[in-house]
């Protein structure tokens, strides 16, 4: 069975330019999104990209699974101009990306990176001439590509191999290690194939993913050692709702910790009629509470309990989370370093001093039989007493002060 040579831990990863934005090579880790629209219907695109990008995606994927689609891709990077949206455009291609590539030029010269699943890109000898017309154009148009296998779409071919390898030894190994070779053997080959073609290796990022937690943390470990290329991080086929999230949160910050992941993706289901961004803010959440990157002023409250059967905090807590989140496009250019700040909403007088002490700003708000009275902190001193019916929007204007004063441009 192939094995691959471990990379020294000292050796970064390559520096990957997908747009204007930087991935690996010690860069930030990346958040990126991926639209549900139909590409062809490009205004509606060009729409959820925007919200996308402003919620905070800096990547986002679009699929481009017929010609229909690949036409509308200069339209779409037309109305983001109009729209006044700057964001690297991902195209998506699975069995016809080389027809799509080579029919519409205009596609492939709109696109920041072209997305390749080695699975499912040609069958026998087909394979390998699919693939390289692929490569070729990102070459012609210098575009990076993410060469992402799939555990649910894997390469038949080496598959096979893999298993027949695996049939001969005198104690084969479980199912399960054999698709993580098969999977990491896809995509190391497929980048040999690319660089042999003429791509640089600083144009190649690579993905292994699967849909259990244990799995993917496993695969990537192991690629994490044997390749160069930057890494990106998505548990597939995640879920709906909490099992989505919680799925993702667990599987990532293991490796997020362990400093393998380059730019990541939260899959999740929407809810029927909900937005898109969730995913994008999970991202976010994923990074910023891991200490990772920072996006928007965190907000620590307290879970409630007897002493609060009140839910005013809980209202507040909520309200000042969405004011600090809508206010950020704006503050990233007006107050640059805000996102570090520290905001909390406590809802008695247990802990709620302390954490609104350690907070930038903090409130603690009156519990059970406690005086109808919040104390307001700020960097440790109490500078304030709030009462009355306007306590959110008080706190808020101090807030909203606090940053004005403290993260000037």
């Amino acid at each position: 069975m192939q094995q691959y040579p471990v990379i020294p831990e000292f050796r970064e990863k390559y520096s990957v330019k997908v747009g204007g934005v930087t991935v690996g090579g010690g860069a930030p880790v990346v958040v990126q999104s991926m639209t549900n629209t139909d590409t062809a219907h490009a205004l509606k695109t060009a729409i959820q990209i925007a919200e996308l990008h402003r919620a905070g995606s800096e990547v986002v994927r679009i699929t481009v699974n017929n010609e229909a689609a690949a036409r509308a891709v200069p339209k779409i990077s037309e109305q983001l101009d109009k729209m006044g949206i700057v964001v690297p455009l991902i195209g998506d291609f699975h069995y016809n990306g080389h027809k799509l590539l080579n029919a519409v030029p205009e596609c492939a010269a709109a696109l920041a990176k072209y997305r390749i699943n080695p699975g499912n890109v040609g069958r026998g000898s087909k394979r390998d001439v699919h693939f390289t017309d692929i490569i070729e154009q990102a070459i012609r148009y210098d575009k990076a590509v993410r060469i992402g296998a799939n555990w649910g779409s894997i390469d038949q071919a080496i598959l096979a191999r893999f298993m027949d390898e695996n049939s001969q030894r005198k104690n084969p190994l479980p199912t399960n290690e054999i698709i993580y070779q098969v999977l990491i053997a896809s995509v190391l080959e497929s980048a040999a194939l690319a660089e042999k073609v003429g791509l640089p290796s600083n144009k190649i990022l690579l993905s292994v993913k699967m849909s259990q937690v244990q799995d993917l943390i496993n695969v990537y470990q192991l690629l994490h050692q044997r390749c160069r290329y930057p890494l990106h991080l998505g548990l597939t086929e995640a879920g709906m709702g909490s099992k989505g999230i919680v799925a993702s949160t667990a599987a990532l910050a293991v490796l997020l910790q362990q400093g393998i992941g380059d730019t990541i993706r939260i899959s999740l289901t929407p809810e029927p009629g909900e937005s898109r961004t969730k995913e994008v803010i999970v991202a976010q959440e994923i990074l910023q509470t891991m200490g990772l990157r920072h996006f928007v002023p965190q907000v620590t409250a307290c879970p409630g309990c007897g002493r609060t059967s009140s839910d005013f905090f809980q209202h507040l807590a909520k309200d000042i989370q969405t004011f600090l989140r809508e206010k950020m496009p704006e503050w990233q250019k007006t107050h640059p370093g805000c996102a570090q700040m520290q905001v909390a909403v406590m809802g008695c007088v247990v802990n709620g001093p302390g954490e609104s002490k350690a907070a930038n700003v903090g409130i603690s708000l009156p519990g059970n039989d406690e005086a109808p009275v919040a104390p307001v902190y700020v960097d440790g001193e109490k500078t304030v007493t709030l009462k009355g019916d306007n306590i959110a929007q008080d706190f808020m204007q101090i807030v909203e002060d606090y940053i004005a004063t403290n993260y000037a441009a």
